[in-house]
This record gives C-alpha cells, structure tokens and sequence, in this order.
C-alpha cells in the first residue's frame, strides 16, 4: 500500500503549523504562542474576534543637528500593517513630500549666487536756497489807483492844515491819512468840526508793533465815522517807543478805554490821559504782552501760571503796606 503524500513520515519531526494545530484548545480560544513563534494576531488577515495588540512606544529619536541632513538622510521603515518596507520620502510622488531636500537648499543656492551690481546713484543737484528775507519794517501803504479820487474833506484838510497829510493811502475800500504826531490832535478836532468831514465817532482804536523800524516803532490807528455823511476814514500816525502822544478823549469821548487798551498792550505813552492805568493785565504786570519782543513763556521772575498766584501776590503786597 503507498505511503500517503500527506502523512508524514515516521521519525520527521511535526511541522510547527501541525503542532500548534494540535495544543489549540477546543473551545475555540486562542492558546498561548510557542516559544519563537509569532502571535496570530500580528500577521496578516487576523480574525476581528482576535485583540489587537498595541505596539509598544518607540524611544523619542535625537534631535539632529542639522534639521536639513536628516531630511535627506530618511531610511525604509516597516509597515505595521501590511510589513512591507515603505519606500523612501524621496520616492512618493507627492508634492508636499518630495522638496524639502529642494527647499532647504534653494536659500543655500541663491545666497552662493553672486549679486547683480548695481548702477551707481545719479547725484542730485545742488538746490541753491534764496536768502532770507529781512523783516518788514511796516505795512507797505499803497497809494491810491489813477482811478481812484480822493474825497474832498482830505483836500480841505490838507489846505487847512500845512504838512497835516504826510501820505493818502487806498487799501480794500478804506481811505488812510497819515499825519505827523505833533499835530495828531489838531487834526482830530479838525475832522470832527470840519462841515465836510463831520466825524462824530471814533469806532476803534488800534496799533502795530515794528521794533526794526527806525523812524517808529509803533503804529497807532484811529478809525473814524460820520454819521451824518456816511463815510469812514483811518487816520495813522507813527509813535516811537517812550514818545509822548497826545490823548484825544477830549475830541472823542469813546477813545478813553480804547486808548487805555492800547497803553495796556503795547505800552504806548498817551500824554493827557484822564485814566491811564492797566485795563486787562493786573496793575503789576510786569511788560507789554502784544510787543513783538514780549518773552513767549512769560514776564520772566514772575511767571505764574495760576492766576490765583497773581492774587496771593497782590494781597501779601496790600498786608505788608498795612502793617
């Protein structure tokens, strides 16, 4: 009788298959793995019912000291699905995954890559300034045009008065005499009583500070109306700094705190006065504050900030005068 192909032979020894066949427990359990033999349940195929076993947590690797070499550097590793080797970063078709060797060298690349020189910068030219200006020295007082004639009471005046009307000016529809300060008050009395010229009212009184100017430093406004005629006209004179120069309250009544603002602001000398004395600043204020050479931060020693230090001031100097 032959021998049957599948039974083994008597004296070989038992394939491990056979053998592990053999110690299965018939409840169906899965027995424990032989010595040298690899669980069912980590090859391929394994049943559901089977529990998988968790791999055990791989050691952290050292961190390279070239993040760029390791890249390059990546080796197979083992699936531990399906146990074959993978293949190497460098090998996926993936973009993602395929330029990080490309990407890390490109900076290495382009800073070995000479630069381009440079034109050199076209030189700009020289911007030549114009010299500076000199300060005015006083408004420019433009005569009137050929078109323009002046009214008659500045014709009397003139004739009335000798050398009374130093110059006529036209500025944006206003007339403008400017007469000597000697005979300031003559020719107010003269405007006023003058049939003509009747101005009865003196609206404002004004005046410009020019430190440069030699013959004068300040010029002092009058503006003037008639309320019978209708008419207006400002009358200027120029004032030197300690000049004297008549008052002309008594020609016109309004002109008394319009002239004690002027003397408050710029300090000029009203001769004739029946109330000069300060009008807006403290009667102490040391200064003229509208002068053009007024220190901006102050009247010097005295500078307060607190207008209630100007009164502690006032009143420490009225006690001491009592006591």
């Amino acid at each position: 009788m032959a021998d049957d192909p599948e039974k083994p032979a008597e004296g070989a020894p038992e394939p491990p298959a056979a053998k592990a066949a053999a110690d299965k427990s018939p409840s169906g359990a899965p027995a424990e793995p032989l010595k040298g033999e690899v669980s069912r349940t980590d090859a391929p195929g394994a049943g559901t019912s089977a529990a998988p076993v968790a791999p055990a947590a791989a050691a952290p690797a050292p961190k390279p000291a070239n993040p760029a070499a390791a890249q390059t550097a990546t080796t197979s590793e083992t699936s531990s699905a399906t146990g074959q080797p993978t293949a190497p970063a460098a090998d996926k078709a993936s973009g993602a995954g395929a330029a990080p060797a490309a990407k890390a060298a490109a900076p290495a690349a382009k800073a070995a890559a000479p630069a381009a020189p440079r034109p050199p910068a076209a030189a700009k030219p020289a911007v030549e300034h114009a010299p500076k200006a000199a300060a005015p020295i006083g408004p420019p007082d433009p005569p009137p045009p050929a078109d323009k004639i002046a009214p008659a009471f500045i014709a009397s005046l003139q004739s009335a008065i000798s050398g009374s009307v130093a110059q006529v000016s036209y500025w944006v529809g206003d007339w403008t005499i400017v007469v000597p300060a000697a005979q300031l008050l003559e020719v107010a009395k003269h405007l006023r009583d003058a049939p003509d010229a009747a101005f009865d009212l003196c609206s404002d009184v004004t005046a410009t500070d020019w430190p440069p100017r030699l013959s004068g430093r300040f010029d002092l406004v009058y503006v003037l109306y008639s309320t019978r005629h209708r008419h207006r006209i400002r009358v200027k004179t120029i004032v030197a700094e300690n000049q004297p120069i008549p008052s002309v309250t008594s020609v016109w009544p309004a002109a008394n705190w319009l002239e004690r603002e002027i003397y408050d602001m710029f300090g000029v000398n009203f001769a004739g006065h029946p109330d000069r004395r300060r009008i807006l600043m403290p009667d102490d204020w040391q200064g003229y504050p509208q002068r053009k050479d007024y220190p901006l931060e102050g009247p010097g020693e005295l500078l307060m900030e607190n207008p209630l230090d100007w009164l502690k001031l006032r009143q420490a100097k009225e006690e001491a005068e009592i006591e």
